[in-house]
């Protein structure tokens, strides 16, 4: 999808997946599964087990198995644990400038969406939370926030205190946090990932997981819900259903990814944190009036072309006239206007050329 759906001589720095080779470990095991005619339905927790693990070596948070659910993948499982905690016509807030299908989804799922802007620096706003969940809540409605952490398309980390406060507000309204944590992984070097659920107060919250984006599987199915331990009843009753959309050589994939492809990971970080300080470089001597705040996770970019004069989508204008396909900001919403998400997850040979390239189009 990524180099195909545009003409041959457009760099493709767009959908979220990376320029990379599939880690051995992982190559491996779909090889063996295909060798035995394991090619089934999944079963079992080893997709749960290995998420645990990874979990307690990289954050020290444990993942029970007894409070998690296989989904087909996070978007999917989002919209199932949002039928467990909303109803037709009840809100959703979420924080423009976000992921382009937390609107969709929501939207098609017979959800309102409501908005809670992220402030100037990119960071959560507790006023803007704290409006919304009244507005969400009145009448004595149901409610839930769809927390994208790490947050898409900006990279930032959300910290254990803005964790907490959202805790604290989700208490104070009820409303039912689902965090998307598909980035969590992802996380790079001067930044640490705090998991929702370890946050005090988050014991009716769930969470999201997958090991797709930090170890390129979009195309091999699997995801994991995880609920806090005061919602692992509401967790189990997600029709079983739900459970046979994951692909199993996904599951086998993700799993082998957990378990035995964490050195691969730690190679991709120091990559992706090295590209993220090229972008600055070249940005800074071809495009000096491109506002960036370098991600502290994911490997995308928030990129602030309004002086360059463009228009509300310059990545029509990087499109048409450099041949540099990138994600329009409008899409994301409050505050995508004038802005481009670029994927860094490149060879910098490549991350070069399309900037020399976006220059151009000016």
């Amino acid at each position: 999808m990524k180099w195909r759906t545009y003409d041959p001589d457009v760099l493709p720095l767009w959908v979220a997946e990376m320029d990379v080779h599939l880690a051995e470990p992982v190559a491996e095991a779909i090889g063996e599964a295909v060798r035995l005619g394991d090619t089934g339905y999944p079963a079992g927790t080893g997709y749960a087990d290995a998420w645990d693990g990874f979990a307690r070596r990289r954050w020290g948070w444990e993942v029970p198995a007894a409070r998690t659910a296989i989904v087909p993948d996070v978007m999917l499982g989002v919209v199932e644990v949002l039928k467990l905690v909303t109803g037709p016509g009840d809100a959703v807030v979420v924080n423009p400038p976000v992921y382009p299908p937390f609107y969709q989804f929501v939207s098609h799922l017979d959800r309102r969406v409501l908005r809670a802007p992220l402030d100037q620096a990119g960071r959560l706003d507790p006023e803007a939370l704290e409006s919304a969940f009244a507005r969400a809540t009145e009448g004595g409605r149901r409610a839930a926030y769809l927390l994208c952490s790490p947050h898409n398309p900006t990279g930032t980390v959300h910290t254990a205190q803005e964790l907490a406060d959202v805790a604290a507000l989700s208490a104070a309204y009820g409303v039912r946090v689902v965090a998307d944590e598909i980035h969590a992984p992802l996380v790079l070097p001067g930044a640490r990932h705090v998991p929702y659920l370890s946050v005090p107060g988050s014991e009716n919250a769930f969470c999201l997981l997958s090991a797709s984006k930090a170890w390129n599987l979009a195309g091999l199915k699997a995801g994991l819900a995880v609920a806090g331990g005061a919602a692992a009843d509401e967790l189990a009753a997600m029709p079983e259903e739900v459970g046979h959309g994951p692909s199993h050589l996904g599951v086998i994939a993700h799993t082998a990814a957990l378990r035995h492809a964490t050195d691969w990971l730690e190679r991709l970080l120091a990559g992706l944190d090295g590209n993220r300080r090229l972008l600055g470089e070249l940005l800074a001597h071809h495009l000096p009036g491109v506002g960036y705040r370098p991600p502290q996770a994911t490997f995308l970019a928030w990129l602030d072309c309004r002086a360059l004069g463009l228009g509300d989508d310059p990545a029509a204008a990087f499109l048409q006239r450099g041949r540099v396909a990138l994600n329009s900001g409008p899409a994301f919403g409050t505050g995508g206007a004038g802005h481009v998400r670029l994927n860094l997850a490149t060879s910098p040979e490549i991350l070069t050329e399309a900037v020399r390239r976006m220059a151009s189009a000016l």
